[in-house]
Formats: C-alpha cells, sequence, structure tokens
C-alpha cells in the first residue's frame, strides 16, 4: 500500500528478479546452499575457502543491483512533484513502505543493515546526490574526484585517498550530474561537455562528460567550508605565525592593495578570508567571483557572480563586467576572488584609482613568478603597452604578495609576504619580509621547518605608524630554528 505521494495512476511495482552474475535469480541471504552433487570417481577432499573480501564484494554488488531495480520502482511510483513539499520523515517512511513490498514481491531477505543502508542509499537517490552525498556529509573530507563511475578518490589532511563509493554505471553518473547542473539552470551533453557550478551548500562543482572524458565523465568537487577559518585558528594549524599575522592586520588595516598568490588547492581562498576579517565593518566592500566562494563577515558586502553564456552564446557576464559596474558602485574596496584573464586591467586601474585595500588571488610560484603572471595576463587581454609601463602600473598598483603553498606533506604554509617597493630601472624592485624555511624531513616524510623574519625593516612602517599600527622591531628580527 502506498501513501499520498503513489502516482495514482501507477499499478503496484512489478519488478524482475534481481540477476546475478550469470542470469540467475538470486538467492535470498541466509538460504540454505544447494546439497554438492555425488561424483562417480573418488577423490582428495577439498575444502572449500572463503575469501572474505571476494564475499564483500558479491554482498555490495549483489545490493547494487537490488539498489537499481528499488530506484525503478521509486521512479514508477513515486509523485515527484508532490515531493517538493514532503518532509524528510515523510519520504523517508514511504520509501521504506516500498522497498519492503518490493523485497517481498522479489523473494529477497535483507537483514537489518542492508536494509537500513538501501533505504538510506534510495533517499539520496531521490533528494540527494546519490553515491557523492556521503562524502558530501563527510566533514573530513576537503575534495571528491572523480574518475568514471568506478573510481572515486577523496581528499583528507591533503592526502589523496580511493574510496569503495562507486556508481552504477556511467549512465547513473551521467544522472547525477545532470541532476546537478539543472538545478542551477545549466546544461551539459556532447555539444557542451564541460560545466562549472556550484551546490546547494556553497561548495565547487566541475565536469566534463564524454567524448572529451576519455574513459568516463570526471568531476571534481571542491567542498565548502561551513566553519569559515580565522587568523587564530590559521596561527594555530601553522599555517603562520602570530607575528606574521600582525603584519597582515596593519597591512590590510592601512588599505594596502594584496594579492594572494599560489597553487591548487594551496589555500588562497582560506587566505584571502582570514585577511578580510582585518577589514572594518564599517566599510563597503564588494566581491566578484566566478564561483561565489569567499565568507566576509562584514555588515556591508554586496556579492556578484559571473554567469556564462547560454546555449546560444548569449547572455554571458563575465567577471570583467562585473568589476566595470563594481566601480560605479562606491566602494570602499573591491575583492576579486581570482584573476585569471583581461579583468586584470580593470582591477589593477581599481587598485590604482582610490580603491585601495583592494584583493585578489592569482595562480603563482612564487611572488616574482605573480609579477610576471600579471604581465602575462595583460600581454593576453590585447592591449598593447610598453613592458616598462606595464611594470610600472603593476608596481603602482600592488603593495604585498603573499605566497601560499601545499607542501609535499599536505601541510599548507604562508611561504612568503613580499613588499612591491617601487621600480629601479625596467624591474620591478620586492624585498621578502617573511618566509618559511624548510629544514629537513621527519621519518614519517613530514617537512620540518620554521617561520622567520628576513631581517629586512618593512617598507610601509612609516605608513603603519600613521595608521596608528606601531609594529615593534623584534617582529623583523629573524628567528633561528629550533
Amino acid at each position: 500500500m502506498f501513501s499520498k505521494y503513489k502516482k495514482t495512476d501507477a499499478p503496484a511495482a512489478k519488478l524482475a528478479p534481481v540477476a546475478a552474475g550469470n542470469g540467475t535469480k538470486t538467492p535470498d541471504v541466509g538460504a540454505a546452499p544447494e546439497a554438492p552433487r555425488k561424483s562417480m570417481m573418488k577423490s582428495a577432499p577439498v575444502k572449500a575457502v572463503v575469501v572474505p573480501q571476494d564475499k564483500e564484494k558479491k554482498r555490495k554488488e549483489r545490493l547494487s543491483d537490488i539498489k537499481l531495480e528499488m530506484h525503478k520502482a521509486l521512479l514508477d511510483n513515486l509523485n515527484l512533484a508532490a515531493l517538493e513539499n514532503a518532509t524528510e520523515q515523510d519520504l523517508k517512511a514511504e520509501i521504506s513502505s516500498i522497498v519492503q513490498e518490493s523485497l517481498d514481491e522479489l523473494g529477497v531477505v535483507l537483514n537489518r543493515e542492508e536494509r537500513q543502508t538501501l533505504n538510506k542509499d534510495l533517499f539520496f537517490e531521490v533528494k540527494g546526490l546519490g553515491p557523492l552525498e556521503t562524502l558530501l556529509q563527510d566533514d573530513s573530507v576537503n575534495d571528491i574526484l572523480v574518475n568514471g563511475p568506478q573510481q572515486i578518490f577523496v581528499e583528507r589532511d591533503g592526502k589523496l585517498q580511493l574510496t569503495d563509493v562507486t556508481f552504477k554505471d556511467e549512465k547513473h553518473l551521467l544522472r547525477i550530474i545532470d541532476k546537478i547542473v539543472s538545478a542551477v539552470g545549466r546544461r551539459v551533453d556532447e555539444s557542451n561537455p564541460y560545466v562549472d557550478a556550484r551546490l546547494a551548500d556553497g561548495s565547487r562543482f566541475n565536469a566534463m562528460v564524454p567524448p572529451i572524458a576519455v574513459d568516463g565523465s570526471l568531476v571534481s568537487i571542491r567542498k565548502f567550508k561551513k566553519d569559515k577559518l580565522g587568523i587564530d585558528d590559521l596561527v594555530k594549524f601553522g599555517a603562520f605565525t602570530e607575528e606574521m599575522a600582525a603584519f597582515l592586520q596593519a597591512a590590510v588595516s592601512t588599505r594596502l592593495n594584496i594579492i594572494v598568490s599560489g597553487g591548487t588547492g594551496s589555500g588562497k581562498t582560506t587566505s584571502l578570508n582570514a585577511l578580510s576579517s582585518f577589514i572594518d565593518d564599517d566599510e563597503r566592500i564588494l566581491t566578484i567571483e566566478d564561483t561565489a566562494e569567499l565568507q566576509l563577515q562584514q555588515t556591508h558586502v554586496g556579492r556578484m557572480e559571473s554567469r556564462p553564456p547560454n546555449v546560444e552564446g548569449k547572455g554571458g557576464v563575465s567577471q570583467r563586467d562585473c568589476l566595470r559596474n563594481a566601480l560605479r558602485m562606491r566602494p570602499d574596496r573591491i575583492i576579486v576572488g581570482e584573476t585569471r584573464g583581461e579583468e586584470v586591467i580593470d582591477m589593477l586601474q581599481a587598485m590604482n584609482t582610490g580603491h585601495d585595500g583592494s584583493m585578489t588571488t592569482i595562480h603563482a610560484n612564487s611572488a616574482r613568478d605573480g609579477v610576471s603572471r600579471l604581465e602575462n595576463m595583460i600581454a593576453m587581454a590585447g592591449i598593447e603597452m610598453p613592458l616598462k609601463a606595464t611594470r610600472s602600473q603593476i608596481s603602482s598598483a600592488v603593495n604585498l604578495i603573499v605566497q601560499v603553498s601545499r607542501l609535499q606533506d599536505g601541510s599548507r604554509r604562508m611561504v612568503s609576504i613580499t613588499e612591491i617597493t617601487g621600480m629601479e630601472g625596467d624591474v620591478i624592485s620586492m624585498q621578502e619580509v617573511f618566509k618559511y624555511q624548510r629544514v629537513g624531513l621527519t621519518p614519517d616524510n613530514k617537512i620540518i621547518g620554521h617561520f622567520t623574519a628576513t631581517g629586512v625593516r618593512s617598507h610601509f612602517s612609516e605608513r603603519f605608524k600613521l595608521w596608528g599600527y606601531d609594529l615593534p622591531a623584534a617582529i623583523f628580527e629573524p628567528v633561528a630554528a629550533q
């Protein structure tokens, strides 16, 4: 018997027997094994060896087949339109009822644990993201990486781990991908085989499907941190020191223009969020991102997100479009989530025309590489400027480059804080104020190192004093290895 969520015109679920690998009906759990046939020839007795891993694998395959049939039954019998207003408790009860009736028709007996697992998986199929839902709810997982339906990796504590979570097949994976992108008004298919989107909880989602993805669809999910990490948290985790935090507080509060540089997954956005905590609450901040990830805690924050073009190639809104409009909206500071293209021109102009204290991130391996990357982005924007003029624009706009890195042991560190002090001829002059000094490795491959000042007095020390941040000289003294 089905309740109000059952389709009124749908017959009771008629399910085909769940097939095992050889096309025979799957035997009941706990059923007596078939008696072996007697042989006419005498032979040495052979003891049956049960391999636990094979038994577990067959059990999972069997449950997967049952789950597939149950999911078909749910689609046939549930009124999906009515589910929009259904409570989670009602839906779980309805699924449990349909599962029990379907199992009875199949003649399949499951123990309590298997039945609970089946009900949970089916609930995730209907209201969640199928097999990915368990990983999304695991707070220890930072990234989810799918390489086809049978291979799903996660990142925990900076290290990649292969999970035992799988999809049934490529169609199952494509259905979950389509469910994600359709929720945000986007599409992915052979004509448009890649997509960038955001999940309901703010997690960043990217997918590429066949024929571009050769061995099955590729999915990456950068999970959104529910608990924002502040400066104190990062100091506690060893990302940088209290002295570096004091210097960064002075730099942000005195409205220096800051670029956070680093590689993929190095903690650029986390560092930018932490730096933004030093901004006064009475300032108007506008943020511009391709995918909204920043978590600013100030009261007066305007958030903008770019948009790709539609099927007809129209309606696209780039970061540069957002940035141009932001300049007309009386911002005190502009924060660009990541500068990666022609918007660099407008970003530098904003830094040079009264929007002091603006911040952004770029992909680069060092502070010097970061400056070169800015030069390359200006060149790629199609603006013909002499190299000296380009470098002069950069040196006058950018005051500080904060370099973050994910080290080989998975830890994330703020490995360098570098000031841009001006021009010396045709070269941008820079000085490193703080750095992370690596010493060696422990037997378990953990990096040994320490943070230290370089001994160079900050170029902006007088500016700090005028704004009321008189940093003690001891902050800039080198620290010996412990």
